[in-house]
């Protein structure tokens, strides 16, 4: 059975003794001294049907690997700028990392409404990896949708893939059965294909108010400090103001139809999945359902950490990161791989 490791942000000492673990939560992301300043490219990136995306590439001299971050709904390549500035500080000479705005989220261009899909956002993935010439080894971080994204790129053909990544983290995500669990049930109801219908004859102030929600939520459900909560607030309502509303409407009906589960079996990637006890989005359920369906996967949970676990408990989101890399794997011989072969682990850090 696959890993599972539980735990609990902040904590002094651990009760299994077990030194690894122990240094997740005292490994403390190093931006905490202030943001870092790093040489990258800004560059646009034209999509098949004509959507320009907004990427960031830091690409240093002789990069070893590289990792892609893909944000999540009603977010936009900002919301990973700790774990970027992590990476930088860590990795940042032998790293490549490149982040991007889905299509009409950021800085990136709008598209029809028939295409925000997260099929389409796969394809959008597959031209960055193409446009920007990355090659293997390659590891993608996905938080909510991007994470979907990533998966469902997973779930093209071979020939539809310029490049499979080494290592896979998957946060705070589900392989379908969005409309099944937690908040995600309201995707289920009436309002959804209504609102998608009425987009082109609603008054933009009308539909802000009904698909603000969906984009707020992941500030709300927040498990973090007051700090913390006002910095969160902040940066979803910049990324509600930014977020056209056919944007925020459109993409609802992919997620109530997304559907990945048949593709866990076939991945290879070294994965580890990241979930909150508190996110009523994407409650647990999912990432257990993730776990069990990939390959040696290993499951971290953060009880008391809601959805936007990349600002909540990002010392856990950075060292999953560590441990899907391909650096990380080549100096621990075995690791994740090997604990998901072992019989299932049950670990918790306390408080």
């Amino acid at each position: 059975m696959n890993a599972v490791v539980e735990l609990r942000p902040g904590c002094a000492r651990s009760r299994d003794r077990d030194a690894q673990l122990d240094r997740v939560l005292r490994d403390r992301c190093r931006s905490d001294s202030g943001p870092i300043r790093w040489p990258h490219n800004d560059v646009h990136v034209t999509t098949g049907d004509g959507v320009q995306l907004a990427v960031r590439d830091y690409d240093p001299p002789s990069p070893t690997q590289t990792v892609v971050f893909l944000h999540g709904f009603c977010l936009s390549r900002a919301s990973w700028a700790r774990q970027i500035d992590y990476l930088l500080r860590r990795y940042g000479d032998s790293t490549r990392i490149i982040a991007y705005d889905h299509r009409g989220h950021g800085a990136s261009s709008a598209a029809a409404m028939g295409t925000y899909r997260v099929d389409r956002l796969a394809a959008d993935l597959d031209e960055v990896l193409t446009a920007l010439d990355v090659t293997a080894p390659l590891t993608l971080v996905g938080h909510s949708m991007g994470a979907m994204a990533a998966l469902a790129y997973l779930s093209r053909p071979a020939s539809e893939r310029s490049v499979d990544p080494h290592g896979l983290v998957l946060v705070a995500t589900a392989a379908g059965k969005l409309a099944q669990r937690g908040l995600g049930r309201l995707l289920g109801t009436p309002a959804t294909p209504l609102l998608f219908k009425l987009i082109e004859h609603t008054p933009d102030l009308a539909l802000k108010m009904l698909a603000g929600p969906a984009c707020a939520a992941p500030s709300r459900w927040c498990s973090c400090g007051p700090a913390q909560r006002t910095v969160l607030a902040a940066t979803a309502a910049t990324a509600l103001a930014t977020t056209p509303v056919s944007t925020a409407v459109g993409f609802l009906p992919t997620l109530c139809d997304y559907d990945v589960y048949r593709t866990l079996g076939s991945v290879r990637a070294r994965t580890i999945v990241v979930s909150g006890g508190a996110d009523p989005l994407t409650p647990p359920v999912h990432s257990r359902e993730l776990a069990r369906g990939i390959p040696g996967a290993a499951h971290l949970h953060v009880p008391q950490a809601g959805h936007l676990l990349q600002h909540e408990a990002p010392q856990v989101i950075d060292h999953a990161i560590r441990q899907a890399m391909t650096i990380r794997a080549n100096a621990d011989a075995g690791g994740v791989a090997q604990a998901g072969r072992r019989s299932e682990l049950q670990r918790t850090i306390a408080r």
